[in-house]
Order: C-alpha cells, then sequence, then structure tokens
C-alpha cells in the first residue's frame, strides 16, 4: 500500500504529462532544479545580490527558481544551446525580403530577458523553437537568422513569416524517449520524497502490475530501479549532457 505522506506529490501520473512536450534544456532544467545543493543554492542566494559564482557552477548565467517546472522557468544556460537560432536585422535586403513579424511566429510565446539578451520561446504541441533577437531588431524589419558555427539547424527547423500558424493544431503521439523521461523525473520525485521501489512501481505502471509482477527477480524491479539511477545521474550532473554543456571537472 503506498504510504499517503510519500506519494502526495509525486504519484499521479498526469502531473507529468507536460514533460512529455519538453525538449533537451527543458528536460536540463526540470532534472537540475530537483538537485538539493541548487536548491540550497537558490535560497542561500536569490534574497541577496545574485551570485554569479554559483549561477556557473551549474551552468547558468542567472539561477532561476527551482519551485519553477519547465512551462514557467526560463533558465539562462552558459554560453547557450548550439540549436538556438539568432535573429539580426539584414543589413543588405532584397527588394522582397520577408519581413520579421513576431506574432505570426507558431506557437504560444514567451519573450523574456535572460541576463544577456532578448530571448524568444515559442511552444507548439511536439515543438519548442528558441531565438536570441538582436538589439537592432524590430518587427517589420527584414531580417536574417543564423546558428553558430559547426552545429546544424535544429531538426525540421523552417522560418516561413508569410504565414500565419493555423489555427488548429494535433498533438503527435509522444515518443518512447518522452515517456521514459517522464517515468524517470517521477521514479526521481518518489526516491527523493523517500518512497520504497514497490510504492514507485505502483505510482508509475498500477497496483494490478505490481500484484502480478513483483518480486526479488522480477523485470518490473529491475525497471524500477533502473529509472531510479538514470533520474538520480541525470540529477547529478547528467544535465550538463542535454544542455551541451562540457561535464563538471574531476574534484
Amino acid at each position: 500500500m503506498v504510504d499517503p505522506h510519500h506519494a502526495a506529490h509525486w504519484y499521479p501520473t498526469a502531473a507529468y504529462l507536460y514533460v512529455l512536450w519538453l525538449d533537451a534544456l527543458a528536460l536540463a532544467w526540470e532534472y537540475l532544479r530537483r538537485h538539493p545543493d541548487y536548491r540550497r543554492d537558490w535560497l542561500r542566494h536569490h534574497r541577496r545580490s545574485p551570485s554569479l559564482q554559483a549561477a556557473q557552477h551549474w551552468g547558468l548565467r542567472l539561477l532561476e527558481d527551482p519551485a519553477l517546472d519547465a512551462r514557467d522557468a526560463h533558465p539562462a544556460w552558459q554560453p547557450g544551446h548550439a540549436t538556438l537560432v539568432q535573429l539580426y536585422p539584414d543589413d543588405d535586403p532584397p527588394v522582397n525580403a520577408v519581413p520579421f513579424a513576431f506574432w505570426r511566429i507558431p506557437g504560444h510565446k514567451q519573450l523574456i530577458h535572460d541576463g544577456k539578451r532578448l530571448a524568444l520561446i515559442a511552444r507548439s504541441p511536439g515543438r519548442c523553437r528558441r531565438f536570441a533577437l538582436s538589439p537592432g531588431l524590430y518587427d517589420g524589419m527584414a531580417f536574417v537568422y543564423a546558428v553558430r558555427a559547426g552545429a546544424a539547424p535544429p531538426v525540421g527547423f523552417t522560418f516561413d513569416m508569410a504565414q500565419a500558424a493555423p489555427a488548429a493544431m494535433t498533438s503527435p503521439r509522444p515518443t518512447p524517449g518522452a515517456l521514459l523521461e517522464l517515468h524517470t523525473l517521477q521514479a526521481l520525485d518518489a526516491a527523493l520524497a523517500g518512497a520504497s521501489l514497490r510504492e514507485m512501481a505502483e505510482g508509475l505502471f498500477g497496483a494490478d502490475a505490481v500484484a502480478t509482477d513483483w518480486h526479488t527477480d522480477s523485470a518490473l524491479r529491475a525497471r524500477v530501479r533502473r529509472l531510479v539511477r538514470r533520474g538520480d545521474a541525470l540529477m547529478r550532473g547528467g544535465y550538463r549532457r542535454l544542455a551541451q554543456l562540457p561535464p563538471l571537472p574531476l574534484q
């Protein structure tokens, strides 16, 4: 039987459905914000002058509130993800140049300042696009876009201002990889709350599955154990790979 004290926040799988549509940077934040040491750094520094050194240790420009999940948080990663698309005014535009049109960018848009520049996040079902806006760019101006040298544009990237976003969009089915991240984060939260492996299995896969297949050497038990190990590894530094950050130097 699941202990209600343990299950208060991690047990309902529905609370994790938003994870299915997160990109790599958003997933990196989900793992980092669960790190106990990061949470302590936030409590120690956020009420005083921002600590750049503390933020840089975690791969950020500024500390972000760990109480905010990836739907509301805007962590400013250092030095910036390779898939970030940078937008600039076109210094020599053709006569028929397509102008920058903020409201024609498909998806739900969030415009923020990350401590260094203006950033735009545009989310639509199954897709998250991130842009860095040049200070000289404004609506209606001819523009060019660029990605960091050596990096390919994001998979499936197009930037067409000629057509507005469709009125209705359907969500694609979640991938096996997305389901793995959902289960990993749920198992990690359960482990941090002190839940047992059996309690985790009931929350993730249901009481019926546990009643049918739960014993010392069961595949279900091994699966839950792997999820916990994976979540802990991602929280304790593995998130840096998702954010395309170098690993921390060995102590």
